[in-house]
Parts: C-alpha cells; structure tokens; sequence
C-alpha cells in the first residue's frame, strides 16, 4: 500500500477534524460567559424555554480547558456528542486508513430514539426537577 493512498484516504477525515479543531479552538479562545460574543438562544431570549442546545457552547469551552464537571453542569448532552463524535472520528479515520468504507445508516427507529431523547431532554431541564440540567 503507497503512502500516497493513504493520506489521500485520509484527506476527508482530516479535514473534518481540522474544522472541528478551529470551531473548538475559537470557542476555547473567545469565551461565551462574557456577554456579546455569541448571539442568544432565539428559543430561550423569546419564551424563556432552554433548548437542548442552551449551554453547548459554555460547556464547549469548558471541555476544552479540562474542566469536566462543568462542561457537564453547563449541557451534559453536549459533552456525550463531543465524546460520542471523537469516538466516530476514530473509528471512521482508521477505517479510511485502511481503505475501508464505514457509513452510519441511522433507520427510522434510531431517529426517532435521538428525537425522543432530546425531546426529553428538553422538558426534563424545563422542569423544576430537572434544574441540575439547567447551564
């Protein structure tokens, strides 16, 4: 196998990893606890309901500075697709490399999973219960 057919394997890869390390380097470097930086939730700023992305960015920056326990605290949702997405990098990266083809072929019930999941995650953190959800 030419080293050449690797890299160019691995070309697709690298440039999704290359743009998900510039977004998380700008929001690791502009913080979005300072007011101004990043516009506000247009669901939150107009009917005061937190959506299940609320909190994505604050716990963005807070993954990125090592600090765990409140990237969880700010969307504990995030943190799971930022670990779910690196471990689907992973996979996907070594399978290019060895110049297999890996899709994700997500059904109608997997859909409706992720869409129920948030669903409940949504009106769970909405909830006086659910304030430990709550950025």
């Amino acid at each position: 196998m030419a080293p050449g057919a690797v890299a160019k394997r691995l070309l697709v890869p690298a440039a999704v990893l290359g743009s998900v390390a510039a977004a998380f380097a700008y929001v690791g470097s502009v913080d979005p606890n300072e007011p101004g930086h990043y516009p506000v939730c247009p669901l939150l700023r107009f009917t005061g309901i937190l959506c299940p992305g609320c909190g994505g960015l604050r716990s963005a920056h807070a993954f990125i500075h090592g600090e765990f326990t409140t990237a969880l605290g700010a969307n504990a949702l995030a943190v799971i697709g930022f670990v779910l997405f690196a471990a689907g990098w992973i996979v996907w990266a070594v399978a290019a490399a060895r110049g297999r083809v890996r899709r994700v072929d997500l059904g109608s019930v997997h859909m409706w999973v992720i869409g129920a999941l948030l669903l409940v995650f949504t009106v769970v953190r909405n909830l006086p219960f659910g304030a430990w959800l709550r950025p």
